[in-house]
């Protein structure tokens, strides 16, 4: 059989997409970081001991996004 003609052009989106995702999880991390050092998460901390439910949704959301950036991206360099 013979390899379907855009195969490498689904590899290279696939790399474009990883990348996307990729920087869409650092920017989550960064807002999450900075939210976790908020008034209102200082305040949360104080009274609970846990940041806010923001901080912790923004981080746990931003490391998802970059593991599944990295999978994708590094998916696609690999099969080349």
């Amino acid at each position: 059989m013979t390899p379907a003609p855009f195969h490498g052009n689904f590899d290279r989106m696939n790399n474009i997409l990883g990348l996307g995702i990729l920087a869409l999880g650092i920017v989550l991390l960064i807002f999450g970081f900075n939210e976790s050092q908020s008034l209102g998460s200082d305040i949360s901390r104080f009274f609970s001991g846990h940041p806010t439910n923001q901080a912790v949704w923004l981080i746990a959301g931003g490391a998802a996004s970059v593991v599944v950036g990295l999978i994708l991206a590094l998916r696609g360099v690999r099969r080349e």
